[in-house]
This record gives C-alpha cells, structure tokens and sequence, in this order.
C-alpha cells in the first residue's frame, strides 16, 4: 500500500474545496488577481499547486499562444479537474503536470514566472519546495508566493533561511520573491536574523 504524500489532502477534502471554488468564483471571479504578478505575453508560468485550476483560463489568456502555463498538482484530483478544463475550454496552451512530491518533472529553468496561491501553509517541507521552485524558475524569473491559512509572519518565517529565494515586493495579498544572487546569500539560522 503506498502512502499519502504528507501535503495531498484527502480526496473528500479535495472536492469540497473545489466545490466551494465554484460558488465562490461566480459571485467573483479571480481573474484580475492575475493581473498584479507581471504575467507577460509569451511567458511561461507554473501555477504550482494549481487545485482546480480556477487560475488557468485567465493565465492562458496572458501568456498568449506563444506561452505555455503548466498546471502542477500533487493530487491526482486536481490533475482530472485540470484536464478537463483544457479540453473544454481549449486552453492549448496549458499542461497538466502531476507532481510526485515535490517534483514537478518539469525542465531546470522553464518558468518566467511560478505563482504558488493559498497553497504555501500546507507545505510540510517548505526547503524542499522552494527548492524545487528555484530549480524550475529561469534565473530572472520570479515566485509569487501567498500567505494562504498562515500569517505573514510565518511566510517570511519559512523564506528566512531559504537559500534559494528572497522576498523582492511584498502586497497585501503576496509576497514576491526572485532567485537570490551573488550577495544575496541567506541569513545563517545562527546568525538571529530573521
């Protein structure tokens, strides 16, 4: 018998949010969310843990036909509801990606952009995530990383000792954050700062 990955919710779990997706985008819609994270016209972007892929039709739209979005999800759930979308929609430009935890089986460097939206506080391995995100994201690409079900504080609590990523822009609504440089090492954890 194989084990539930730690961050993949239950299926009943899945299907209740999803659910509530729906009702909740019809009164309103998410789109213009989108329109703050710099998504431009022939980008690629990963929605990484995209659910339902509420996101997906706007960010196909953005990126254009020469862009690509991939879909990236642990739950094989979301990856059906993702498919489907495509289809329906015709969103040629989209690719659903089943993630084998925290692999995306994506090629090094392929994002512009990765958005990562009220997915973070669930993440049992924040290293190991925003590993997998810096291997995938072009050097002069971006994360867009939101808050979710957690304070601010233990966001930035989580990025603190990331090697991979500091925190460029901060908005209400997210944090954006850019692959950290030469100069832009991480604070040691027995430094105190964080």
């Amino acid at each position: 018998m194989t084990r539930r990955h730690p961050d993949r919710m239950p299926d009943w779990a899945f299907r209740g949010m999803a659910w509530w997706f729906r009702i909740v985008d019809r009164v309103s819609p998410p789109n213009d969310r989108l329109s703050k994270f710099g998504i431009r016209e022939g980008s690629t972007v990963v929605d990484y843990g995209c659910g339902p892929g509420r996101h997906l039709e706007e960010a196909s739209r953005r990126v254009g036909p020469a862009g690509r979005v991939y879909a990236v999800d642990i739950h094989d759930l979301a990856i059906e509801e993702v498919r489907k979308t495509v289809r329906d929609k015709r969103l040629a430009n989209v690719t659903p990606i089943l993630a084998r935890g925290y692999s995306a089986d994506l090629p090094d460097g392929v994002a512009d952009l990765v958005y990562a939206l009220d997915m973070f506080h669930g993440i049992a391995d924040p290293a190991a995530f925003l590993a997998e995100v810096r291997r995938i994201a072009d050097d002069g690409g971006a994360l867009i990383l939101e808050d979710g079900h957690q304070s601010r504080t233990r966001t930035k609590e989580k990025l603190a000792f990331s090697p991979h990523w500091r925190i460029d822009g901060e908005r209400k609504d997210f944090l954006r954050c850019v692959p950290r440089g030469k100069g832009h090492a991480a604070p040691s954890p027995s430094s105190g700062t964080g």
